[in-house]
């Protein structure tokens, strides 16, 4: 169906086309038409399907029906968009700017981690739509800056990451004061418990929109495991990254410490990485995601919990370096790339521990991952060989790693010279030390 069939205002008609969108997305279809009915709205939408024009476009054509349009003097917000992270409230925040470039209605972005004066200062002077994460909304609700008195919308975008990074009791002090009637919409990724326990606190008779399978990965995401041994991982992952010329690659480690590890010795190979993870600062992690962004590293390796803070418009690949405890993150982490109808990778690296994880995940997807077996990387022909050899050299089997072959490739010879220029300059270092503590010594 063209947006022209549906009967939007011309000033949004205009802002549409000029975006060069035709035809509606199955979500915008189902979405705007409930919208428009005056339900509350429960839906199951993927990042990257359009779900952002899906509720923009109702909420903007219901403002301009009652006139909104000149701002509230602080006391006037009609819509409020709450997002899990700062990236995709600007992404949003953008969006919908866009669609109201043709009308007078002001829009407000509103997050952490910076000062709040300049919010402040752009809600005071009026707002009728306002798009912020939870915990800075809650902070300017406490301080009786923004109020939500003649809120009409409230949407909670990708609800089940907020509820992921923790935002519950943020998003209940927020919602639970407002008593005049207002239309609550929700859409999130996949529907587990926690989003279905949300949806029966805060919405009344939801109409419940499922544009996709539940926990259903995006069909333009390309999705792949690659059996490995462990202790090789990292080898395989900076030979699909080396000899592919991959970027734009985000990987997964499930620890602190293991992205730590990785992203050293992803350097060590030749290959730029950036980190994001808890115990960066949030100037430290906003400078990675810039670094990464901008090309200057083509890998950013992150925790879950880390990653839920950032998005990234355009990412290529996706590496699972560990595969997640839980299904369901697994389906957040590849659906990061793939988005607005361009096409993704996803590759997880699967040695024998992770098997009962890997079950867990295609259960969920209801979708058997291909495999693909990287030459060199067999472990099962790389066991027999390193016995052969163990037993040649009379090495004890619960030493046979040691001996395991491995063919050199120009990555693992970066990281040879990488590595020898390191000890070079640790040593040179110590010596340093040594002779300035002899020096003052005498």
């Amino acid at each position: 169906m063209s947006f022209d069939a549906i009967g939007l205002p011309q000033p949004l008609l205009q802002a549409v086309k000029s975006m060069g969108y035709k035809n509606l997305t199955p979500i915008q279809q189902k979405g705007i038409s409930a919208i428009r009915s005056g339900q509350d709205v429960l839906a199951s939408a993927q990042t990257g399907t359009g779900k952002t024009a899906a509720f923009s476009l109702p909420i903007i054509e219901a403002l301009l029906k009652t006139g909104a349009g000149q701002g509230g003097q602080g006391t006037g917000v009609q819509a409020l968009v709450l997002t899990p992270t700062r990236e995709l409230a600007k992404q949003v925040k953008e969006n919908i700017e866009q669609y109201c470039q043709n009308t007078q209605l002001t829009t407000t972005l509103v997050y952490g981690g910076v000062g709040n004066s300049e919010q402040q200062k752009r809600i005071q002077q009026g707002s009728d739509i306002v798009v912020a994460t939870p915990g800075r909304v809650l902070e300017l609700i406490q301080n009786r800056t923004l109020r939500l008195n003649q809120l009409k919308f409230v949407v909670l975008d990708e609800a089940d990451r907020m509820l992921d990074m923790g935002f519950l009791k943020a998003i209940e002090e927020i919602l639970s004061p407002i008593k005049q009637p207002h239309q609550t919409l929700l859409f999130s990724a996949t529907f587990s418990n926690k989003v279905k326990n949300l949806a029966k606190q805060f919405l009344q008779h939801p109409r419940l929109i499922e544009t996709a399978k539940q926990n259903a990965t995006a069909k333009k995401v390309r999705q792949y495991v690659y059996p490995v041994q462990e202790n090789r991982k990292r080898e395989m992952l900076s030979e699909l990254i080396g000899k592919n010329n991959w970027h734009q690659v985000m990987v997964f480690a499930g620890t602190r410490e293991s992205a730590n590890e990785l992203a050293k010795e992803l350097k060590l190979d030749g290959i730029k990485a950036v980190l994001c993870h808890g115990e960066k600062s949030q100037g430290a992690r906003n400078k990675a995601l810039q670094d990464f962004t901008e090309g200057k590293a083509r890998v950013i390796v992150a925790t879950d919990v880390a990653a839920r803070g950032i998005d990234i418009a355009d990412l290529h690949y996706v590496v699972n370096y560990h595969l997640p405890f839980l299904a369901e993150d697994y389906v957040h982490r590849i659906g990061r790339t793939g988005r607005a109808g361009k096409s993704g990778t996803a590759i997880s690296l699967v040695s024998p521990k992770d098997h009962r994880f890997l079950g867990d995940i295609e259960a969920l997807i209801e979708q058997k991952i291909e495999r693909i077996v990287l030459p060199g990387y067999e472990f099962d022909l790389m066991t027999e060989i390193a016995k052969k050899d163990a037993a040649k050299k009379g090495v004890a089997k619960k030493d046979v790693s040691k001996v395991a072959p491995e063919s050199k490739n120009r990555y693992q010879k970066t990281r040879d010279k990488n590595r020898s220029l390191d000890k070079k300059r640790s040593a040179a270092g110590k010596s340093k030390v040594q002779r300035k503590s002899r020096h003052s010594s005498r």
